[in-house]
């Protein structure tokens, strides 16, 4: 007896909702479970190891607070500026601030040291042009360029959330405060302000999230003496082999997050306001404060956003010499040389392979990540998008991944499959983890707004549920799930946090390759960070164009 196609649809889907729950349970709850077990035993404890861990606690909330209120302080005007003026390079600028966001965080790190590290740009101007034998800006290894970096990140987040809201606000509000005689400044404290206010806080919670669990920004331009709880628990497990200590870090890392992430979740359901059904259109700068604005505003985020961006490229061609018989000298010229050493092992040792080689396991690592991501992701989204009381329940828990630390993830790792620490297929799994939510949520959507009249004709035609997915899902969702295996793509070749504790110094990913020659005294090894670091940026940034391309109108932005 054959079964009906909504029972085999529905099987279909349990089954793909079965495979993603084991994968999730195995790779994911698993792994922070045994962090819960062993964090729970007290005895390896000592009254230093609760001192640190608030010391790490109080700093970590301290550096993300700072972080969150800069990039308010600059995200609101540049929010403003987008949301309200039309003028020219605006949406090049727009683009230009939300591609750090994706950028892997060793390229960030790299690109504000090519621009105002020891060997940076704006140093070398300086000692050139003052005759100075030391670098005069000291900015790499301070609290300052932590906060910077983050500011960099982050400050998309305030303009597209915050930016989108104050766009659609309905214009007639506005009309009515100041008929009744609200000048500017009333308006905006009056009605403006707390009608933004929801988005607001969702933004900034947002930031402090991320604020909150960076780890490759703080440990690459702060160094380990600015030690937030993620960088706390890589120094921990992985250089001083204090698992017992690296697990309660983590254990506290895990209940603070998930507390921030159901405090996002909860604001964003309630963050709604009186808007109009399309944005208001943008109208270019009438008067001379308006035209001030958008032009110092546009100078200052071109050269915020283009500066390191631009630095990292030029640095990596450019060979430095200082003449030590002559005060301040420095000598430059362009050259290759960084990029011809990519392919030499200067050590001749397997736990230190080419820089090349770094390259090519990435390639492989994200490949893997596709194939897994997509495989899993794909029938679970189609799963998701069919409404039940099962789907209600699994959506959440398969987001968890969202707001979990990479680091405490890669701590688990250790802790569930320590036996397995020597395989390279670890990284991949963990990349996979991180990166299949992104894919579920970019693919359900356009899935769930397939009319089921279409699939309901494919089945009265003979179609089994596989051809239907084939010949009606796949067609129309398929720029979307394009979209979702470069993300995952671009996700993988720029993970740090777990690939930090997971990878094998055999099997170096190009993030850990950077960080390794960037943690090494030289000249040589300096060039060769500038120039694996172009390398990434330039391949992420492809990949980022293409989402941009493959991305459904109305998709969202993030």
């Amino acid at each position: 007896m054959r079964r009906s196609p909504s029972r085999r649809g529905s099987a279909y889907a349990l089954t793909a909702l079965l495979v993603a729950g084991l994968f999730f349970g195995l790779f994911f709850f698993y792994p922070l479970a045994r962090i819960l077990l062993r964090g729970l035993d007290f005895s390896a404890l000592d009254s230093s190891a609760f001192l640190l861990t608030s010391h790490s606690l109080l700093f970590t909330f301290y550096q993300a607070l700072l972080s969150t209120l800069l990039t308010l302080a600059f995200g609101l005007p540049a929010a403003f500026l987008f949301a309200r003026f039309d003028f020219r390079g605006r949406g090049f600028l727009r683009l230009l601030t939300a591609i750090p966001f994706m950028l892997p965080t060793v390229v960030v790190a790299a690109g504000f040291n090519a621009w105002l590290g020891p060997r940076g740009w704006l140093n070398i101007v300086l000692m050139r042009l003052f005759g100075l034998d030391a670098p005069p800006v000291a900015f790499v290894g301070t609290l300052g360029a932590i906060l910077a970096a983050h500011v960099f990140y982050n400050m998309t987040i305030v303009i597209r959330l915050v930016g989108n809201v104050l766009a659609r606000l309905d214009p007639r509000l506005e009309q009515a405060a100041r008929s009744l005689g609200a000048d500017s400044r009333q308006v905006f404290w009056r009605l403006t302000l707390p009608l933004l206010l929801p988005s607001l806080l969702a933004a900034s919670l947002l930031v402090f999230l991320f604020d909150f669990t960076s780890f490759g920004v703080v440990l690459l331009l702060g160094g380990p003496q600015f030690a937030t709880l993620e960088v706390e628990i890589y120094l921990q497990a992985i250089q001083l082999f204090n698992l017992p200590l690296a697990v309660w870090l983590s254990l506290i890392q895990l209940l603070c997050t998930l507390l921030f992430s159901v405090a996002y979740t909860r604001l964003v359901t309630r963050a709604a306001v009186t808007v109009q059904p399309r944005p208001a259109p943008a109208h270019p700068p009438r008067t001379f404060t308006q035209r001030l604005f958008v032009l110092t505003s546009s100078f200052l985020l071109l050269a915020f956003y283009f500066l390191p961006l631009a630095s990292l490229p030029l640095r990596s061609l450019t060979r430095l010499e200082a003449d030590l018989g002559q005060r301040g000298q420095v000598r430059y010229g362009l050259t290759t040389d960084y990029y011809e050493e990519l392919f030499v092992n200067r050590r001749g040792s397997i736990f230190y392979v080419p820089p090349v080689q770094a390259l090519i396991n990435s390639l492989g690592y994200a490949s893997l990540t596709i194939l897994l991501s997509l495989g899993i992701g794909f029938p679970a989204a189609a799963a998701l998008a069919r409404p039940g009381r099962l789907t209600r329940l699994l959506d959440p828990l398969l987001i968890l991944p969202l707001g979990a630390s990479a680091v405490t993830l890669g701590l688990g790792y250790i802790l569930a499959f320590g036996r397995f620490l020597t395989s390279p297929w670890l990284v991949p799994l963990a990349h996979t983890m991180i990166a299949l939510p992104f894919v579920i949520r970019t693919i359900q959507p356009v899935l769930a707004s397939i009319p089921d009249r279409l699939r309901e004709a494919a089945a009265t035609l003979g179609a089994s549920p596989a051809e239907t997915r084939r010949r009606v899902d796949w067609p129309l969702a398929r720029r979307a799930v394009l979209s979702a295996g470069v993300f995952a793509f671009t996700v993988s070749l720029g993970e740090f946090g777990a690939t930090a504790l997971v990878s094998r110094p055999e099997y170096p990913t190009l993030p850990m390759a950077i960080y390794r020659f960037l943690s090494q005294p030289g000249g040589l090894n300096y060039g060769q960070a500038m120039a694996m670091a172009t390398v990434l940026m330039l391949v992420t940034g492809a990949g980022i164009l293409l989402i941009e391309k493959l991305r459904l109108p109305g998709a969202g932005e993030f």
